[in-house]
């Protein structure tokens, strides 16, 4: 991870390579001058309007040789047109069995970090090395599941707005649910399958957000969605039940018993700030507790930069950026004159008190009447397995107390040692052996497993 950020070429490029909970210096300034919208780029909402249905999903197919013959579609979806708020697509459908394939929506983190982060270093069809050449994923999550990317909320990746900048989940849930709804649209083949809604880090609120989104709209909806569940990997959805970095870092080891303290004191102010609503300073002690950078408490004392890996504190190099940014292929996705990144460092402004702002009431609330598996790879710190179980442990929904004392299952994928989980209701708790804040990095196929079991309703344990 790199040190905090003076320039907004350099925001850009940590944003494109780390896609995760971002460190940013909140004084500096993130875009100079007006946002200038891109040009040339494909709206799929103009087909719509106009009930061009198959042109637009002609318009929107995906042509470059270089992507191994991997059937795709990308555009674009206006969500807000005061604003021209316009979120990315780019959509691959299930290479096997298609007819009976869940439909699955990822979202990744940030806020302002982009979900093609998550197609190409994490479980998308496509891996890029460092001569842009492309090769193909063995555990890509489109083999048996119809996989769509969205870049959200508005300003994220190749989504760009002027103006109409999310600042909180509520206009993230509501913009990603047009967006959803045209898609259905445009491929209405696809409104009849079960979906399922997954994301990471700072998709512990959008995954949510969404799922509420669609939980209070589609009973009166023209349009309905067969919303089924979610999953949730590493998800940041409760900051007042996961400010508990100060025990947890120090049972690694990693600091002393006085750095422990001083954190502890940190995470108590932070906590009474959220009580207070005092969201803006909650955020701000975040940061000095371990978003901060160097200047952060946990850098300063640990010497190590990685909060997404505490065994690893190297990042490998990332070379997709490049290949996207490539004339054909921004011709292919359809992005017209859209610079990726441009805006990413405004979404994390905006959504600035919504870092910590919980979630927790809605999932709650979702959990009588959709499945979510909640999971969390062994080796991250900034949203590491404690923390989630401590939140989880506090939830108030219908089937709390069964989680509470719910048996652990060692779960295995091909006769190895996976990861352990319990189920209570309509909640399933994982939790990933030997993975970062990412966990599909690290173990693709241990994900893979996650995924096809738990969208099919078959027993991990």
């Amino acid at each position: 991870m790199k040190l905090l950020i003076a320039s907004t070429v350099a925001l850009v490029l940590l944003q494109q390579i780390s896609a995760k909970f971002p460190k940013y210096d909140r004084t500096k300034i993130h875009q100079n001058g007006p946002f200038k919208a891109p040009t040339g780029q494909l709206i799929l909402t103009d087909y719509i309007a106009e009930n061009k249905i198959n042109e637009a999903r002609n318009a929107s197919q995906v042509n470059y040789a270089g992507f191994q013959n991997v059937s795709s579609y990308a555009g674009y979806f206006t969500v807000d047109k005061t604003y021209n708020s316009n979120l990315f697509f780019w959509y691959f459908p299930a290479q096997n069995n298609f007819d009976e394939a869940p439909v699955v929506l990822w979202l990744q983190g940030g806020p302002g970090s982009p979900s093609l982060y998550g197609l190409f270093e994490e479980h998308g069809p496509f891996i890029v090395d460092k001569d842009l050449n492309v090769s193909l994923r063995e555990y890509s999550w489109h083999k048996d599941h119809s996989i769509l990317y969205i870049d959200s909320p508005a300003g994220t990746g190749f989504s760009y707005t002027s103006g109409g900048f999310a600042q909180n989940e509520t206009k993230v849930g509501a913009d990603l649910y047009s967006a959803l709804i045209q898609f259905f649209t445009v491929f209405p083949e696809l409104a009849e399958k079960p979906f399922f809604i997954s994301g990471e880090s700072y998709g512990g609120k959008y995954v949510p957000a969404l799922s509420y989104t669609i939980h209070q709209n589609n009973p009166t909806a023209d349009l309905k969605i067969k919303f089924q569940g979610a999953l949730i990997g590493n998800g940041w959805s409760d900051p007042e039940n996961m400010f508990l970095y100060s025990d947890f870092v120090y049972q690694l080891g990693l600091i002393d018993i006085n750095t422990r303290d001083e954190i502890k004191a940190v995470e108590a102010e932070a906590v009474q700030l959220i009580r207070e609503g005092n969201f803006t300073q909650a955020t701000q002690k975040f940061q000095d507790i371990i978003l901060g950078g160097d200047d952060s408490i946990y850098q300063k004392n640990t010497g190590l930069s990685n909060i997404y890996n505490y065994v690893n504190d190297n990042e490998e190099p990332s070379y997709w950026e490049s290949l996207i940014s490539q004339d054909e292929v921004s011709q292919a996705l359809h992005v017209g004159t859209a610079e990726f990144g441009e805006q990413s460092g405004l979404v994390y402004d905006y959504l600035w008190d919504d870092i910590t702002v919980s979630v927790a009431p809605w999932i709650a609330e979702l959990l009588g009447h959709h499945r979510f598996l909640i999971f969390n790879g062994q080796l991250d710190v900034i949203v590491s397995y404690p923390l989630t179980v401590n939140y989880l442990q506090r939830l108030n929904f219908s089937s709390a107390e069964e989680y509470k004392v719910a048996e652990r299952g060692i779960w295995k994928v091909d006769g190895k040692v996976a990861g352990y989980v319990k189920t209570a209701g309509n909640l399933t708790e994982a939790l990933v052996r030997d993975a970062s804040h990412m966990v599909p990095i690290e173990q693709p196929a241990a994900a893979y497993d996650l995924l096809y079991k738990f969208v099919r309703n078959l027993p991990l344990v």
